[in-house]
């Protein structure tokens, strides 16, 4: 469903996010982003003089290279279109990604090492959606992988003492929620819980 009518208006300005996951012949996994800015109308700009209606004010690429484990393992950034001709010279700034993993606590940690001064913020927002587009590339993939070598050697595809990988991730997959009691009975926490399950837990 789409969003309500809008009000009467004028487009003033469009940002672009545009991100992209790939698996490598080398069995890492390539996640790239690409951002523009571009206004409506014409303006003066310091350095790069008069830019048209729909030139780049920003135009900026990332390319993240990570493992299975979703580690960084490689990181390019690149700044072709931005206000002032030097803001692409803070593009090395992100090998200080090099070695982070994609998990709770990415977006502080990103912040502590290229927040403010020490970065882009353009680049660096576009971190954001990059972690959750290698989690979306990386996790069904290797999912499917496992539950299939799982099938052909006659085992379970899911192990139950096993935590969910997505599990609280969201208010859909809230432990407590139908999907959990469905998907992952032995870590379902809702008030309807089987007591036999609590109780096979409590003797682990």
């Amino acid at each position: 469903m789409p969003l309500s009518a809008p009000a009467d208006r004028a487009p003033i300005h469009t940002r672009r996010v545009t991100c992209q996951g790939f698996r490598r012949a080398d069995g890492l996994w390539d996640i790239e982003g690409h951002l523009t800015d571009v206004k409506s109308y014409g303006f003066h700009t310091e350095e790069r003089g008069r830019l048209a209606p729909g030139d780049p004010i920003h135009q900026m690429w990332i390319r993240m290279t990570v493992d299975d484990q979703l580690v960084v393992r490689g990181i390019e950034a690149v700044t072709d279109d931005s206000p002032y001709m030097a803001c692409g010279s803070i593009t090395p700034a992100f090998q200080t990604l090099v070695g982070l993993r994609i998990a709770a606590g990415w977006t502080q940690a990103v912040k502590q090492r290229l927040g403010g001064p020490k970065g882009c913020t353009h680049l660096v927002e576009l971190l954001g959606p990059l972690a959750t587009t290698a989690f979306q590339t990386v996790f069904p993939i290797l999912a499917r992988e496992k539950a299939v070598k799982a099938k052909e050697e006659g085992r379970p595809a899911h192990d139950g003492k096993e935590r969910p990988v997505l599990l609280n991730m969201c208010h859909i997959l809230s432990s407590d929620g139908d999907v959990a009691r469905k998907n992952w009975p032995e870590h379902y926490t809702g008030t309807d819980r089987d007591p036999a399950s609590q109780g096979s837990e409590a003797a682990q």
